[in-house]
């Protein structure tokens, strides 16, 4: 079952999402911003964004800062719904 975050009433009234999706284990740990038809995502071990397109400036800063201020949430979740593709692994103690 997917996980989602829930948003200020700002957001939400935005029609912005915040979701881990089902079926992502193979890919690197990130949450998905979606807003409308655009989906941005966004890499829990880098805290960047994973793809140029859409482009991340449409995503706005503040929204950024809200998912940074919940991100211990997010990385339980993450971990609890892929224990194989943890966000913290044991390759990143190795860089």
């Amino acid at each position: 079952m997917a996980y989602s975050l829930t948003l200020s009433r700002r957001w939400a009234a935005q029609r912005w999402k915040v979701k881990i999706r089902d079926r992502e284990r193979l890919e690197p740990p990130h949450v998905s911003l979606i807003r409308g038809i655009q989906t941005w995502r966004f890499g829990l071990r880098s805290r960047t964004f994973l793809d140029k397109e859409p482009d991340p400036a449409e995503v706005p800063g503040e929204l950024v800062e809200e998912i940074l201020a919940s991100w211990s949430e997010l990385q339980m979740a993450w971990d609890e719904m892929y224990p194989e593709n943890p966000v913290e692994s044991e390759d990143d103690d190795e860089r």
